[in-house]
């Protein structure tokens, strides 16, 4: 059961109700997590404009949706897991890469090392080494395209700990988690 109210979106005015029906539009819903969100305004604000701000990135939805669904599993949010797994096949990728992305792995050297990255920056809370670094570099990834895995990481640990904290119910399919939270 949740531990915060979601907020109706046909109740929501101001920038919240006009937020709340942009999210409607582009997901035919509005997700509890974002109902979750839109107690606060400006958390809802922050979480749809990253939403759109890094859709619209260099590293495109694919990619964006492995990552997250690698993070949503270190931390055992079952929420954004199941959310990103279906956006992640929207985005093209296949159950299987999903699967994969899930637990760190890509057969994709680029994307297997944007995983690995990002499970490093979870595990250790950011404090990484310069190696870890030179390997996005190696793998093909620019000074931009490292700056955006962390904006996604970033985003990602919003989400999860607002979904966790708060035991946000899941409104997607759900995916089993396969590994518990570090």
């Amino acid at each position: 059961m949740t531990r915060i109210t979601l907020i109706d979106p046909s109740n929501a005015t101001g920038t919240t109700g006009e937020q709340l029906a942009q999210i409607k539009s582009a997901f035919g819903i509005v997700p509890n997590m974002f109902k979750a969100a839109a107690n606060s305004p400006a958390a809802l604000s922050s979480m749809w404009g990253s939403f759109g701000a890094l859709g619209g990135g260099r590293l495109g939805a694919k990619l964006g949706e492995q990552i997250a669904v690698a993070i949503a599993d270190r931390n055992g949010c079952n929420y954004c897991l199941a959310a990103h797994t279906g956006l992640g096949r929207k985005a093209g990728a296949t159950a299987q890469e999903m699967a994969e992305a899930q637990a760190g792995r890509s057969t994709d050297a680029r994307t297997a090392a944007a995983l690995q990255f990002a499970i490093i920056v979870v595990d250790n809370r950011a404090g990484i080494q310069p190696s870890e670094v030179d390997a996005l570099r190696t793998a093909g990834f620019d000074d931009e395209e490292i700056v955006e895995i962390i904006a996604h990481i970033a985003l990602n640990l919003f989400t999860n700990y607002l979904n966790v904290a708060l035991d946000v119910p899941v409104d997607f399919p759900g995916v089993k988690l396969t590994r518990t939270a570090a």
